[in-house]
């Protein structure tokens, strides 16, 4: 999948204008909002309950060498087979050989956003194995091309004529129609063809139990069990940061991770791997691939105010109830999380410099951090980020600060702390900004300016100042007397 972060303002801008996006995201925060809190009352205590889960993510981020290390022991022990993997390219050349070695043809695929990460499909595609998603919302995302709209539903801004027509093309329908059940019985159809003559499954995972060895996903479809359940070889792909330290904490976790994901008391299926199928089981895989991968995160784990990042188990509590996310949805965003997950997320993976607009696209409400069940400061990490920006460009300059807006704010400051210079810029600028503000040619001139005036327009000045208008108010009303 091609990763477009740097279009964000570009994409962000076509998205402020599709008026069936923008009808769904409008939607879309009021659901959330009625369905979480009514699911989290069901607990005796919801904010105990919360507070249980932010204490285990920042157990397992703190602990997580050590928790790796018993996870690794312990699914050995179960006969799983680990793969550890330095970077993306490992973990898809691992994946690709496999299939090579052993004559596959096509796999399926579960839900998974770090196969998204990995860019694992275009690999084995170029390959001329077959990836095939099996989740619903992911199959009509992957023969669209388009990123996930929405971590929970990739595809449910999709309108249902289009996925209609698509179904007709790619999934042998035989008539066109917009009733979901039939949809619904097409892709299984299609699918099911798949999953009959499947040598190779492949999922993410949820959770990684230290204590256990076993590894957890959810869903709702069931096509992830599917994936676990029809091949002989089943690889399942964990980032580090996925690893809990006992079965209690991700029985817990999962209760948290249901109720933001979707307002449900848990999802329709859950399931806990400890190994490939034994002699005396008639489901499962005969082998058991974990790969663990690291792609960056030991070096976020180095440092301490990033770490926070490895808290978040990919709930989307958090896109529901960001204002900006719920203007533009998940496309501009271009990569695999989005919304203030994936301003997190995307900086820390992909480089400042390629997210710089994910990360100052934030109002700093706060409404990320109140949400999360992981414990996630999110306009914290924003204003780390954009801390590390500063700083390199500074360093970069040699000390000074190069960046047109920076220079900007630092002559906005100098003006600002004098009175006398500030009543002297004011007078002398108001002419030349009301000369152009009104048909917008100023803000022409200074849109290619980096930063600040980027996405904003300059208004155009008052005529008069307060005090000139008092004082011609006062002289008219003493001439009246």
């Amino acid at each position: 999948m091609e990763i477009r972060t740097e279009q964000f303002v570009e994409i962000a801008k076509k998205e402020l204008k599709n008026a069936r996006n923008k009808q769904f995201l409008s939607v879309l925060p009021l659901a959330i909002t009625i369905s979480r809190p009514r699911s989290m009352q069901s607990f005796p205590d919801p904010e105990a309950a919360n507070e249980y889960g932010r204490a285990v993510r920042a157990e397992a981020v703190a602990g997580m060498p050590e928790l790796l290390e018993e996870f690794e022991k312990n699914a050995l022990a179960n006969g799983a087979k680990i793969v550890w993997a330095k970077t993306a390219e490992e973990a898809n050349a691992f994946v690709l050989n496999l299939a090579k070695e052993r004559g596959i043809q096509y796999v399926t695929k579960g839900k998974s956003m770090i196969t998204e990460e990995m860019g694992l499909n275009d690999v084995l595609q170029e390959s001329g194995i077959e990836p095939f998603e099996s989740d619903l919302g992911e199959f009509i995302a992957q023969q669209l091309h388009k990123p996930p709209f929405h971590i929970v539903g990739p595809a449910l801004n999709i309108p249902v004529e289009e996925i209609s027509d698509l179904f007709i093309a790619k999934a042998d329908m035989k008539e066109p129609t917009t009733d979901p059940v039939k949809l619904g019985y097409a892709a299984r159809l299609y699918l099911r063809d798949k999953f009959h003559h499947l040598a190779m499954g492949i999922t993410g995972v949820n959770m990684a139990v230290a204590e256990t060895g076993s590894i957890i996903n959810v869903e709702n479809e069931g096509n992830i069990r599917m994936n676990k359940s029809s091949p002989k070889i089943q690889v399942s792909i964990m980032s580090l940061e996925k690893v809990v330290p006992t079965m209690a904490d991700a029985m817990h976790m999962i209760r948290l991770l249901c109720r933001n994901c979707t307002g449900q008391k848990l999802s329709a299926y859950i399931s806990i791997d400890s190994g490939p199928k034994k002699s005396d089981e008639v489901d499962g895989p005969e082998e058991l691939y974990i790969i663990i991968l690291d792609n960056g995160r030991s070096e976020i784990y180095q440092d301490i105010q990033a770490r926070e990042a490895l808290r978040c188990i990919r709930c989307g509590a958090c896109l529901a109830a960001c204002p900006v996310y719920c203007k533009i949805g998940g496309y501009p965003y271009g990569w695999a999380y989005s919304g203030p997950m994936g301003q997190v997320l995307n900086p820390l993976l992909l480089g400042l410099e390629k997210t710089q607009d994910l990360y100052h696209a934030c109002t700093l409400c706060g409404a990320c951090k109140s949400i999360c069940p992981a414990g996630i400061d999110h306009p914290k990490m924003f204003l780390y980020y954009r801390v590390q920006e500063a700083n390199s460009d500074k360093k970069a300059a040699g000390g000074f600060i190069t960046n047109k807006t920076a220079k900007f704010f630092d002559l906005w400051r100098w003006g600002t702390t004098r009175a006398w210079r500030w009543k002297m810029a004011v007078k002398t600028a108001r002419p030349f900004v009301n000369r152009y503000a009104k048909d917008g040619t100023i803000n022409k001139t200074i849109k290619p300016v980096e930063g600040w005036f980027r996405t904003r327009n300059l208004p155009a000045m008052a005529r008069k100042t307060f005090h000139e208008r008092w004082a011609e108010i006062n002289k008219k009303v003493t001439s009246d007397q």
